[in-house]
This record gives C-alpha cells, sequence and structure tokens, in this order.
C-alpha cells in the first residue's frame, strides 16, 4: 500500500505549474521520478541527451519531458519543455523529503552571550556559535557546526553536519553549505625570511552571495587584506578549494577537485571542470568553459572553450610521446632555420 504522506500530481498539475506543453492523459497520476530505464507505473523521467532516445520506446513511465522534437516518439503522456533537464529539475523538487527542523538551540549548543540567534532558526546538537555573530530567521544549523566570531548568516542559510565557518564569514540567503565545509579560514600567506617561512595575518573575510551553494569538504580562505568573495548564485562541487582574495563571478560553477590559487577573479556563467587548476593573480572573463584536470597558466580575455594536457593514451605511447616533448624546442629551431633558409 502507498503510504498516505507521499505526494502526488496529475500531469495537468504539473503542466501548468511549469508552463508545460501537455500531450496525452492529462489525468496520468506522477508519485515519483526515476530515469527512462528504471521508471515505472506512476514514475516521471525525462530525455535531454539524445543517446537515450532509444529508450522512449522501452521506458515504464507514465509520464516524461521532452523537447518538442522527441515528443512524437513518446507513447504515453508527455510533457513539452524547452529544455526537459530544467523542467526535471523543477519537478523532481516536488518529490524531496525534506525532514522538518523545529525552530530553537539544542540544549547541547554553545551560543555565546554577544551573538544574536532568530528565534526562527534551528540550531542542532553540539553547535559553537561566536561572539557578535548572527543568525537570521529560517536559518537551519546541523549538527557539529562551528560559527566563529563576527560571522552573519542571511535568511534561509543551511548548514549541513560540520560545517566551520571560522571568521569573519558573511553568507547571503539561502545559502547552502554541505558537510565539512570549512569558509573563513587563514589563506595561504607566507613571506621567506633568513630561510624560514614567515606567516602573513590573514586581516579579511570571506563574502558569500545569495543562492549560493558550496560542497561538502570544500574550502574557501579569508582574505589577506580584502576579502573573498563569491556573488550570487555561485555553485561549488566537493572537495573545492578557494584561495584568498579570490572572486567568482555570479552563476559560476567550479566541479569537484578544482581550484583557484589566490588573488584569481573569475568571471560570471563560467564553468570549470573537474579536476582544473587557475593559477592565481590570474582573470578569467565571463562565460569561459574550462574543462576537466586543465590549467590555466595565464589569463582568459575572450570567451569561449579552453584545454591543456595531453589527450589519455597507452602507457607505451605516452611514453614516447613524452621523450619526444624534450625534443620540441630543437625541432621547433631546425623548421623555422630551414624555413627562413629557404627564403634567402
Amino acid at each position: 500500500m502507498r503510504a498516505m504522506n507521499l505526494p502526488e500530481f496529475t500531469a495537468a498539475a504539473l503542466a501548468e505549474r511549469f508552463s508545460l506543453q501537455l500531450q496525452g492523459d492529462g489525468d496520468t497520476l506522477v508519485r515519483g521520478v526515476a530515469t527512462l530505464a528504471s521508471a515505472g507505473p506512476g514514475q516521471l523521467a525525462f530525455l535531454a541527451n539524445p543517446r537515450y532516445r532509444g529508450q522512449l520506446a522501452t521506458t515504464g513511465a507514465a509520464v516524461v519531458v521532452v523537447r518538442a522534437d522527441d515528443a512524437g516518439a513518446v507513447r504515453g503522456t508527455a510533457l513539452i519543455a524547452r529544455d526537459p533537464y530544467v523542467a526535471f529539475a523543477r519537478i523532481s523538487a516536488l518529490f524531496e523529503q525534506v525532514p522538518a527542523r523545529e525552530p530553537g538551540i539544542h540544549p547541547s549548543a554553545v551560543v555565546d552571550p554577544t551573538a544574536e540567534v532568530s528565534p526562527d532558526a534551528h540550531i542542532g546538537p553540539f553547535v559553537s556559535i561566536g561572539a557578535r555573530s548572527k543568525v537570521a530567521p529560517g536559518c537551519v544549523i546541523g549538527p557539529g557546526c562551528v560559527i566563529g566570531d563576527d560571522c552573519e548568516l542571511g535568511e534561509g542559510c543551511e548548514l549541513q553536519a560540520r560545517v566551520t565557518l571560522y571568521t569573519r564569514v558573511r553568507l547571503g540567503k539561502r545559502v547552502r553549505i554541505l558537510p565539512g565545509a570549512v569558509l573563513g579560514g587563514a589563506g595561504f600567506g607566507l613571506a621567506m625570511d633568513a630561510g624560514h617561512w614567515v606567516n602573513v595575518p590573514q586581516l579579511g573575510g570571506v563574502v558569500v552571495g545569495d543562492d549560493c551553494e558550496i560542497g561538502a569538504n570544500s574550502c574557501i580562505d579569508r582574505g589577506a587584506l580584502d576579502d573573498t568573495v563569491l556573488e550570487e548564485d555561485v555553485r561549488i562541487d566537493n572537495l573545492v578549494q578557494i584561495g584568498h582574495n579570490v572572486r567568482i563571478g555570479a552563476h559560476t560553477a567550479m566541479a569537484g577537485c578544482s581550484a583557484a590559487a589566490g588573488s584569481a577573479k573569475i568571471g560570471r556563467y563560467c564553468l570549470v571542470g573537474g579536476g582544473a587548476g587557475i593559477l592565481g593573480h590570474l582573470e578569467v572573463v565571463d562565460k569561459v568553459l574550462v574543462t576537466a584536470m586543465s590549467l590555466v597558466t595565464h589569463s582568459i580575455r575572450e570567451p569561449g572553450e579552453y584545454s591543456s594536457g595531453t589527450p589519455l593514451t597507452d602507457n607505451r605511447t605516452w611514453r614516447k610521446n613524452a621523450a619526444r616533448f624534450k625534443q620540441l624546442d630543437a625541432l621547433a629551431r631546425r623548421v623555422n632555420a630551414s624555413t627562413q633558409g629557404s627564403f634567402e
């Protein structure tokens, strides 16, 4: 028997709610979402990648979200969208089971007397909130989180388990931070003196705009003098390193294990692939895509797609090519000399 608290929607209701075109039976019920390959009765699936178009003929989904060009291949009910993946993301959010968080402060939490915590916020077990910090209404602070001194959280922020805001971290509204992330730790500022490192004090903070999301175990260092800044709607994946005084433009996304070194400036609507790196003090303009595992070694002045490195090949071939890399300069000089000589 189906659980009574599971949501369900008719295809017609979904079409109206998300401004989609309905094809087929509007009374078809949707009680969940799945992939084309695994969907069954009462579930909604989507087709965004044309490589999976053949699965339209065999899917058991009750409703499929497709582009207009693919609607004719759907056997049952379809919802037609300009971007099926975006439509699916919005529909699937209706079925996400989010546990209720009652407002209040757990008895095991420790809150400095000078901190300001909204009565509407949820403060979980073993949370620590430091001096002069502010937590706005609607915030959810998960178990084991540490909010240091002089931090500010805007309305509706969510800090999941074991998040650390070290000091001088300011979050906009609806910022979501996944477990283990650390914001506001000391940036990697060092000066060499007589053979020994001297730490450069990191006196800035971290500013995160509205609607940003920061993945698990990612680190965003506070600035040395000015702040490290993420503008609105920036998305940071898991295990990402953001150095001190980096600035990331609005709507940019960085995939897992990527990194931006100190004082780099990344534009708006950029995409940085997994494992990619951006060296310090470089500038990347708006709408740049850096492919996975690439290393940005100079500023990028024009929008577009950029890659570095060599393609994957078998190890024996790679070793041969690697040995030849050392010869490229000499070869180029010989070619250049012979080309110049041909015109004499």
